[in-house]
């Protein structure tokens, strides 16, 4: 508890909790206050149930006179307590965790970011199934967990979730994605894979004055209405004017060399300021969110399945 009330004090939460409406209209066991630090260590021990993590949370209270809970009275108190108190308190810490000197972290002085989308299992629940669907086969209409995407805007260079949206896997990350335009600002560069390459998102993403780096699908053609000495050329995507880097990429691993072409778009239109081979050797960071991914799924989660059924 300690830990936690460091980061995220009394205060904040009790000022979330007010601004949602979200304090208790009488006198309970397990106060909202109480509450959103056990979200927040549930975080922590994921592989606990909630009496253990509320053992874990009280451990250093040892002596005191503490109430008697039960699971069922955790898991009403987490229901009552509700999403936006939560949302709230993520919206008021998130950021890309960076100081100014922070390697990594900018790029000729722009915020070095990337989006990218990944899936999380979920409980396997008649409720979720409706909602969430479930994936298909050549062998089977429907197999596995059903499935939540996560589309996120990550720090390349310290690898903090500065926004996050979830939703079902239908109708895409690139549509999904589309929200979290409301973290994007002028001063970022934002890296984006083909998946994210579509005139409407490269549309949203330009129109928040953010400059962003994408890759495009091989099916593009787009139109070549200038060349500059660097190789690039400029070009038009709907109705922002791009620069385009056309590159060829060797990845060399312990099962072979691959050699693949790579078409990038920019925003950064000066050749001479933002040179075709350094964005290329740029768009190397967008990996980092992959390796955020890793992290949330494989470190923290363990490959686990969600649990919760709301």
């Amino acid at each position: 508890m300690g830990e936690l009330t460091r980061i995220v004090p009394f205060e904040l939460v009790d000022a979330v909790l007010a601004e949602c409406r979200g304090v208790q209209q009488r006198l309970r066991k397990l106060p909202a206050r109480v509450v959103v630090y056990l979200l927040l260590a549930a975080a922590l021990f994921e592989d606990c149930g909630y009496r253990e993590v509320w053992r874990k949370l009280t451990g250093g209270l040892e002596g005191l006179p503490l109430v008697e809970v039960t699971a069922t009275a955790l898991w009403h108190a987490r229901c009552r307590l509700g999403v936006r108190p939560v949302r709230a308190l993520f919206d008021l810490l998130r950021g890309p965790a960076c100081a100014i000197r922070t390697t990594g972290a900018r790029w000729k002085g722009l915020l070095v970011v990337a989006i990218d989308g990944t899936h999380l299992d979920v409980a396997d629940d008649q409720a979720v199934r409706a909602k969430l669907g479930k994936g298909s086969n050549q062998y089977t209409a429907a197999s596995g967990y059903p499935q939540v995407m996560l589309v996120a805007l990550v720090a390349c260079g310290t690898r903090a979730v500065i926004d996050a949206v979830f939703g079902p896997r239908k109708p895409g990350e690139s549509v999904l994605g589309r929200r979290l335009a409301r973290s994007l600002t002028d001063g970022m560069i934002v890296l984006l894979d083909r998946g994210f390459s579509s005139n409407p998102f490269l549309t949203t993403v330009a129109g928040t004055g953010a400059d962003f780096l994408a890759r495009l699908s091989s099916g593009r053609r787009p139109p070549v209405l200038a060349t500059y000495p660097d190789g690039s050329f400029l070009s038009r995507i709907g109705d922002v004017e791009v620069r385009i880097i056309i590159c060829e990429i060797t990845i060399a691993t312990s099962a072979g060399r691959r050699t693949g072409a790579y078409r990038l778009a920019t925003t950064l239109l000066d050749h001479r300021t933002h040179p075709a081979f350094d964005l290329v050797r740029l768009y190397h960071e967008r990996w980092e969110v992959e390796s955020a991914y890793f992290e949330i799924k494989k470190s923290m989660l363990g490959r686990r399945v969600l649990r919760s059924r709301t």
